[in-house]
């Protein structure tokens, strides 16, 4: 009577009364299997034989007594530890090697700790303290001032300028007119309430205004074209104001800016020079 074979996959030999390893539901002697399937060990280079524990992490392998730290030595089996530059340390050598000191307390910041990070500074979340209420910022915003860090709220109590439109804390950029802080958003003119910042505008009795509305409120008007007189150069004549480009003989049309005129007794009659015949030209008394 036979009995039913039951050998290695591999190099056939019987596994009756042998020790053996299943794999994908596939038996192999122990011998075949650490030759087919077997990890090679990252510090030693042997394989990783049946009756060792394969330690892994990132796809590579280590014998148990294998798994320790580069610098120390001391075995990292069950403890917590970090890798650099393809090496595994200890929390301890690798906060002495590589970790960041808190500018706080200088003490070192340990791996997987929580810690806080500005300008290539670092510190413990609990030591990174507003300079005036001394509570721990964490991740709320915050203001760097003479080399200290301050909530917004501290900061705005103590440093920020006030504005003068809403009297709110100005934080950010804002504007200064009469040597008066405003945020930009608020220095409006006072006309029509567009935003002057970054504008041209000019100001009456203290008040900022947008250059049209100056212009529409107080400028003298051209009795030529009556427009508004925005540039500095104009001319006056019996109290009433023109361009320089509106200031034209009306009889000849020839523009006199600069030069001489002379009027009629009831209307002007501007010329070029002192004798011209524009110049002589007298306006007669209406019929009555």
């Amino acid at each position: 009577m036979s009995t039913e074979r039951f050998d290695c996959h591999y190099c056939k030999e019987s596994l009756l009364g042998n020790k053996y390893v299943m794999k994908e539901d596939t038996q192999y002697c122990t011998k075949c299997y650490e030759n087919l399937f077997s990890n090679c060990c990252e510090v030693c280079s042997l394989p990783i034989g049946c009756n060792c524990k394969d330690l892994s992490y990132k796809d590579c392998h280590w014998h148990e007594q294998c798994f320790k730290c580069a610098k120390c030595s001391r075995p990292l089996v069950e403890k917590p530890f970090a890798a650099k530059d393809e090496q595994l340390l200890c929390t301890e050598c690798y906060s002495h090697e590589y970790s960041s000191k808190c500018s706080t307390c200088k003490k070192t910041i340990m791996p997987g700790s929580r810690k806080m990070e500005y300008k290539g500074n670092s510190w413990h979340e609990t030591c990174f303290l507003c300079h005036r209420c001394q509570q721990p910022i964490g991740t709320k915003s915050f203001i760097p001032k003479d080399n200290g860090y301050f909530c917004v709220p501290c900061f705005e109590k103590q440093f920020a300028y006030q504005c003068c439109a809403c009297k709110k804390a100005i934080t950010t950029g804002g504007v200064t007119y009469n040597d008066k802080p405003w945020h930009r958003e608020c220095f409006l003119c006072i006309g029509c309430k567009k935003q002057l910042s970054g504008q041209r505008f000019t100001s009456r009795e203290n008040y900022p205004y947008c250059l049209d509305c100056f212009s529409n409120l107080y400028a003298k008007k051209c009795v030529g074209c009556t427009k508004a007189i925005t540039s500095e150069s104009l001319y006056e004549y019996c109290h009433s104001f023109s361009h320089p480009s509106a200031l034209f003989c009306i009889v000849c049309c020839f523009h006199t800016v600069g030069a001489l005129f002379l009027s009629g007794t009831k209307r002007a009659v501007k010329s070029i020079g002192p004798v011209t015949e524009c110049s002589l030209v007298q306006i007669p008394e209406p019929t009555r």
